[in-house]
C-alpha cells in the first residue's frame, strides 16, 4: 500500500506510482522504497519467460523519490510541480527481478534558480541497482 504522504506530494498516481514509501528525509535528502510485485503487467512482456524490471521504470522511482524530495519543501500556497529536464551518468550494475524491494537514495546537489540538480542510487540489499544524476525544473501547476 502507498504511503498517502506520497499521493499529496506528488501528482503520480498508479499505475504510474513507482515509490511505495519514505523511509526518512532530511532537507536535501530522501530515502524510499519500492517493491516490484511479481504480477506486475510489464513483466509480461518484458522478456517473458525471463523477466526483469526495465531500466527506464527503475530511473522513474528515482526521478519520483527527488520529486518528492522536492515537493516537500514547497508549502500549499507555494507548491511547484518538479519536472525531469536532463538525464546523466546513468549506470545499470544489477538487474531488478519481480518480487524485489528496491531502496532508493536522492541527495540534492545543488538548486540554481528553478533547477535543481539531484544524484540518486536504487539497491537491492546491499547490491546497487542503478546510479544516476538528474535535473529537474520547478514549474507552476
Amino acid at each position: 500500500m502507498t504511503d498517502t504522504r506520497i499521493l499529496s506530494l506528488i501528482p503520480h498516481r498508479p499505475p504510474f506510482l513507482w515509490v511505495d514509501h519514505i523511509i526518512s528525509q532530511t532537507d536535501t535528502s530522501i530515502r524510499t522504497r519500492k517493491t516490484f510485485e511479481d504480477d506486475l503487467d510489464v513483466f509480461q512482456g518484458h522478456y517473458p519467460g525471463n523477466p526483469l524490471l526495465p531500466g527506464v521504470l527503475l530511473c522513474e522511482a528515482i526521478f519520483q523519490s527527488g520529486a518528492l524530495l522536492l515537493a516537500s519543501s514547497f508549502s500549499d500556497d507555494d507548491a511547484k510541480i518538479p519536472v525531469l529536464t536532463r538525464i546523466s551518468d546513468t549506470r545499470f550494475k544489477r538487474r531488478v527481478l519481480p518480487g524485489e524491494t528496491v531502496d532508493i537514495e536522492v541527495g540534492l546537489i545543488d538548486t540554481v534558480s528553478s533547477v535543481s540538480v539531484l544524484r540518486g542510487k536504487a539497491k537491492v540489499g546491499d547490491q546497487l541497482a542503478v546510479k544516476t544524476e538528474f535535473y529537474c525544473a520547478l514549474i507552476d501547476p
